[in-house]
């Protein structure tokens, strides 16, 4: 029997075999297709699971000491495998960047999607003209000449774009963390903006991106005067300062007892851990 690999992923897919990570590009998976396409920020090599015609990027995760019990058999080998949706707008990103040809403050050239994602070292992308045909409109000014289409990419609307994915991102962020609302609203954008740049170059979207927002990603966040001081004294117990008589002490409080830690228990979140981002 083939070896099997535990993968969580948005849709069901046949069993995926270890023979097949790894494989050749395009290699057939079920219904979907494991691809190898460059990383719109470091350009190295990746893998993604196109299945049910949406996108998504393979994430590894290893414990140190483990094992999953697969049926009736035992797989020694503790790699959980986890696919998640990406925007294939991010993808594309740098490819149709590179494509316009752009020189100076000239817009660059009009080209067609076979003659963009042709890439003799990704073949892969092959398999994405459909996608990047219905997607990348958003981004790229078209034009029609009789049956054909061509592209060029649009820095303003990349710019509108990226704005749009920042906004959905910091409102994300507040609805899932409390403790984004009380901050000020310009460190919650820079959470967004740090997200979206794993996938972003910093030349020159992400510069952009950030010039647009009138943001400084290594600015130090504010802190409220005082702020810290006033917490302080609301966690201290009112009878904490007065002695019997009601009076204030003036002597040294003697320290609370420590609460004992135990070194034995540990945190669920610790079961699994991302070892690294391979390629595979």
């Amino acid at each position: 029997m083939a070896e099997q690999l535990v993968m969580i992923c948005q849709s069901k897919p046949s069993p995926l075999k270890a023979s097949q990570v790894g494989g050749q590009s395009g290699t057939k998976y079920g219904e979907g297709c494991i691809l190898s396409l460059a990383h719109p920020k470091s350009g190295i090599s990746t893998s993604f699971l196109l299945k049910d015609g949406v996108l998504q990027e393979f994430h590894w995760y290893k414990q140190s000491y483990g094992s999953w019990f697969l049926g009736d058999c035992v797989r020694e080998d503790s790699s959980l495998y986890m696919t998640t949706p990406v925007d294939p707008i991010f993808i594309f990103l740098p490819i149709f960047s590179n494509a316009r040809m752009k020189k100076g403050n000239e817009p660059g050239v009009f080209r067609q999607i076979d003659e963009i994602l042709y890439n003799t070292n990704y073949p892969s992308y092959q398999y994405l003209m459909s996608i990047a045909e219905e997607s990348m409109q958003i981004v790229c000014e078209v034009k029609e000449i009789g049956s054909s289409k061509f592209f060029r990419l649009e820095d303003s609307k990349v710019l509108s774009w990226l704005c749009c994915k920042v906004q959905h991102l910091k409102a994300a962020l507040i609805k899932l963390d409390t403790n984004y609302s009380a901050q000020e609203e310009k460190e919650t954008l820079k959470e967004a903006v740090s997200i979206l740049s794993e996938y972003l170059k910093d030349e020159p979207w992400l510069k952009l991106l950030c010039i647009r927002l009138k943001l400084d990603m290594n600015e130090a966040p504010k802190q409220t005067p005082g702020l810290e001081d006033d917490l302080l004294l609301s966690q201290r117990s009112p009878e904490q300062g007065k002695g019997s008589s009601g009076k204030a002490k003036t002597g040294i409080v003697k320290p609370a007892k420590k609460t004992k830690v135990e070194t034995d228990s540990r945190n669920i979140k610790d079961m699994f851990y991302k070892a690294s981002r391979r390629v595979i």
